[in-house]
């Protein structure tokens, strides 16, 4: 008996990429493109329709939310795989998208080898993110929110009370050197404590790791 092919909804709404991604895909006997969408028209009645094994979806998506679509999806789909496909992944683009439920990611300049990879193996549960991705220390708490199946990637996230103490005298507005001399440590060690945090909480300044904090109060 012929193993049925995994079959496939394609979101992207660049025209000529959703063409070409549709054709290398169905050069492969055992997947199939069952459906197309720009991700604006009908994109759950064509999910509901075909009943794809995987979503493989850009999530750069100009006209829409495409976290939105994530969500949407696994509301009234919860068994359905959702891969997330782009060229230069944000790492809270990343965030939102494993809070909605995505299961794996690929960079739009892998190799189609690679990305038929992946599709097998999400369709039989596993995760999967980008070798590229799976070198910082963001990404190793983003591929452990996915093992463990969590949808609140906050929860995965754990700062050390030493971490916990320099965010909080950021808020207050301290220098690195206050700090260091606030906590008796050396300057150089608080450096590295605050590249931790943002990396952890994939931020990017000490004014935003200041909002973070503020925020979560």
């Amino acid at each position: 008996m012929t193993k049925p092919k995994i079959r496939i909804l394609l979101i992207e709404d660049n025209r000529i990429l959703r063409d070409g991604i549709t054709a290398m895909i169905n050069g492969h006997k055992d997947v199939i493109v069952a459906a197309v969408s720009n991700g604006r028209d009908h994109t759950l009645l064509k999910a509901r329709s075909v009943k794809p094994d995987i979503v493989l979806m850009d999530f750069g998506l100009a006209s829409q939310n495409s976290v939105s679509i994530v969500q949407s999806l696994k509301n009234d789909f919860p068994d359905i795989k959702i891969i997330g496909m782009g060229l230069v992944p944000i790492q809270a683009d990343i965030m939102e998208f494993v809070q909605a439920g995505a299961d794996g990611f690929i960079l739009k300049n892998a190799a189609v080898e690679e990305v038929i990879k992946t599709i097998r193996a999400v369709v039989v549960g596993e995760k999967s993110l980008p070798p590229l991705m799976t070198e910082s220390l963001f990404s190793q708490v983003v591929e452990h929110a996915l093992l463990k199946g969590k949808r609140n990637i906050k929860s995965a996230i754990r700062m050390t009370q030493r971490e916990k103490e320099i965010i909080a005298l950021i808020v207050e507005g301290m220098s690195n050197k206050q700090i260091a001399e606030s906590l008796n440590i050396a300057t150089f060690t608080v450096k590295s404590h605050v590249h931790n945090i943002l990396e952890k909480l994939a931020l990017h300044s000490r004014l935003q790791i200041a909002m973070h904090a503020r925020n979560e109060k």
